[in-house]
């Protein structure tokens, strides 16, 4: 039984998502802190002076309290937004970083195809 968990636990498969939880923690402080500290003042807080709504969360009707939810689903819309741009830019370096891989030359495969075929002309 030691040995069953023992394989489960060090299964590439369980390492790859224990990486992945804390790799995504930590992302998501670097997500949250974007939308707090740099999306939110530069561009939520002027459309809700605009509105006139400060107090977007404290809005509420016969006790229900519908701008917590709506002040949720902005922030939402927000940080998935920002999300995208993050992985969609990430994407494009990605790309970019395997078009130039290629274009530094032939791979080894291809160097030793051309040996091979040398060395079978003579």
């Amino acid at each position: 039984m030691i040995r069953e968990l023992r394989d489960f636990l060090f299964k590439s498969n369980v390492l790859d998502l224990a990486v992945a939880v804390v790799m995504g923690t930590a992302f998501n402080a670097i997500v949250t802190s974007l939308v707090s500290d740099i999306i939110t003042p530069l561009i939520l807080n002027p459309v809700v002076k605009a509105a006139n709504v400060e107090n977007l969360s404290k809005l509420s009707w016969n006790c229900i309290a519908y701008g917590s939810f709506l002040s949720a689903v902005i922030n939402f819309i927000i940080v998935g937004t920002t999300l995208f741009f993050v992985v969609k830019a990430a994407g494009k370096a990605t790309a970019h970083g395997q078009k130039q891989a290629e274009e530094a030359g032939p791979s080894q495969e291809e160097l030793l195809a051309e040996i091979r075929d040398l060395l079978a002309n003579k």
